[in-house]
């Protein structure tokens, strides 16, 4: 699986709208999946510090265990975006991988768009959750913490990936109105041969594919 960089396309067809917009989208995506990634290593120091305390000095952390239910909210949906941008998302192609061209990319659309709709779904579910806790004024059990900002996580993370499920729905179906453009922004299968060269530019970099091409 890999997505097309949006300078791909060339020529009069690059819609220069949707590559700008893809662009921003992506630095966002970026920040959100950073912060998840921070969120799991500072989670990470303090189990340790809470193992630690608990063992040597028999002090373990004060509520360790509402912030660590608080904080998953963080790493498990800030970057579902990001996942959704690179095509990380686990993905049955055994029907996908037998077509090609508009019927292909057709496919492609309609799954989107269920995704899409599944996620609109859970976002207004999630903003009921959000306004309830607000409201209520909803506290963790140990150390009272407030749970609303967790639950605020969950709409804002989930109306970021409906935006890029809407950017991959715009670029199937430019696909689907005509199969020759260059695919941008959206996932592409690949073959086994392919993937494994992309495999290996991850871990080594381009300077080794291009001296095992010499």
């Amino acid at each position: 699986m890999n997505i097309p960089h949006p300078s791909g396309g060339s020529g009069p067809e690059r819609p220069a709208t949707y590559i700008r917009f893809d662009g921003w989208l992506g630095h966002v995506e970026n920040g959100f999946n950073l912060i998840a990634a921070f969120s799991i290593l500072a989670l990470m120091l303090l189990a340790v510090a809470q193992v630690m305390g608990r063992l040597m000095f028999n002090a373990p952390i004060p509520g360790f265990i509402d912030i660590t239910e608080q904080a998953m909210a963080i790493f498990a949906f800030a970057g579902v975006a990001y996942c959704q941008r690179v095509g990380g998302h686990i993905r049955m192609e055994i029907v996908l991988g037998k077509l090609s061209g508009r019927a292909l990319y057709v496919c492609e659309m309609i799954g989107v768009i269920i995704i899409a709709f599944t996620v609109a779904l859970l976002i207004w579910g999630s903003l009921f959750h959000f306004d309830r806790s607000w409201s209520i004024g909803d506290s963790t059990m140990d150390i009272r913490l407030p749970t609303w900002p967790s639950k605020l996580v969950i709409p804002v993370a989930l109306s970021l990936l409906f935006l890029r499920l809407m950017m991959q729905i715009y670029g199937y179906a430019r696909l689907v109105r005509d199969p020759n453009q260059a695919p941008i922004a959206v996932p592409v299968i690949e073959d086994v041969e392919k993937v494994a060269q992309h495999e290996i530019e991850e871990a080594f970099g381009d300077e080794a594919v291009a001296g095992d091409a010499k």
